[in-house]
This record gives structure tokens, C-alpha cells and sequence, in this order.
């Protein structure tokens, strides 16, 4: 008998409605999507190690899959929208946490906001910061990380080209 000519899903499906906090249930945890997607039901995959979510037949989310109940896995990416408009509550975000844990959020990372919050203030530094963090969505997470260093021992940050500057670095990292 030949092999059927359309790939077999071997996951299972889930349709979860986002709540208001930007997460869906899966069995009993919870996953981060982008908050564009609150209200919206979605289209999950569980896989044995892994699940991927889809708004419509588009990937928007992909987890590792977690394996004890109860546990939260969320992606600092998709709330950057969200923080820029209130860029008070990054520093204790718990989005924040899992990525510095993770080694997203490196030390690098820290010194550019550091940097940033002392030229600009808080909120304006907490901002310029979210705005590098956008470049990952163009650029590989390792230039980025390149492109800050590379800033930052420079002088780079400006009054108004922080995210410019550390995008072209990361050009040159690339």
C-alpha cells in the first residue's frame, strides 16, 4: 500500500479563546500569543514536545511544551505592543523574567537599558528599549545581542537614535 500523498497530523487540536492577558488554555497550562489576538479563538497543535498556534492558517506562536500542571510559558515578544504603551510595567513583567531565565535577556541587554534610562529617563529609556527588542522580528536575536554590545561600547545612544543605531550594528554583525 503507497504512502497517502498529504502529511499526517500527528498532534492534537485545540481551539482556545485568547483572554484578556494575551494567553490560551492548553490542558492545564498556559501559553503567551500576540496580544493582537485577544478575543480571537486560535487553532492549537499539542505535539509530545512542543505546540504551535495558528490564527487562521497562519503560525503566530510556537512553545516549548511544558509538562508540569499549572506552569505559564510566555514569549516577552508578544507583549512589546503592549509595553510600549505602558513601558512602567516591563521591568516586572513576568514575559521579562522567563526571558532573562532563558538567556534572551542577557546581560547586554540590561547595560543598553541601563544606559538608556539614564539618558532618556524611565519611561523614554524603557521604550527605546522595547523598540530594539522589535528589531528581533527582523533580525536574528545573535546580532541584535551583537548590535547592543557593539553600541553600547561605542557611545551610540543618542537622543534619538538608539534603536537606529544598535539596527545598524546588527546589520554589521549579520
Amino acid at each position: 500500500m503507497p504512502l497517502p500523498q498529504e502529511p499526517f497530523e500527528t498532534g492534537r487540536l485545540f481551539t482556545p479563546r485568547v483572554d484578556s492577558y494575551s494567553q490560551i488554555a492548553v490542558r492545564t497550562n498556559r501559553y503567551s500569543v500576540p496580544t493582537r489576538l485577544i478575543g480571537k479563538r486560535v487553532r492549537v497543535v499539542l505535539h509530545a514536545s512542543h505546540l504551535v498556534v495558528y490564527d487562521k492558517n497562519i503560525e503566530v506562536a510556537r512553545h516549548e511544551r511544558l509538562i508540569a500542571k499549572g506552569s505559564c510559558r510566555l514569549d516577552l515578544d508578544h507583549y512589546l505592543e503592549a509595553l510600549i504603551r505602558k513601558p512602567g510595567a516591563f521591568s516586572g513583567a513576568t514575559a521579562l523574567a522567563q526571558a532573562r531565565s532563558a538567556g534572551k535577556f542577557t546581560p547586554v541587554h540590561d547595560a543598553w537599558w541601563a544606559q538608556a534610562r539614564k539618558l532618556h529617563g524611565e519611561r523614554d529609556g524603557t521604550r527605546a528599549l522595547i523598540e530594539v527588542l522589535l528589531l528581533n522580528r527582523r533580525l536574528a536575536h545573535k546580532h541584535v545581542a551583537a548590535g547592543l554590545a557593539t553600541a553600547l561600547r561605542a557611545g551610540a545612544l543618542t537622543a534619538d537614535a538608539d534603536a537606529d543605531a544598535v539596527a545598524l550594528e546588527a546589520r554589521k554583525a549579520a
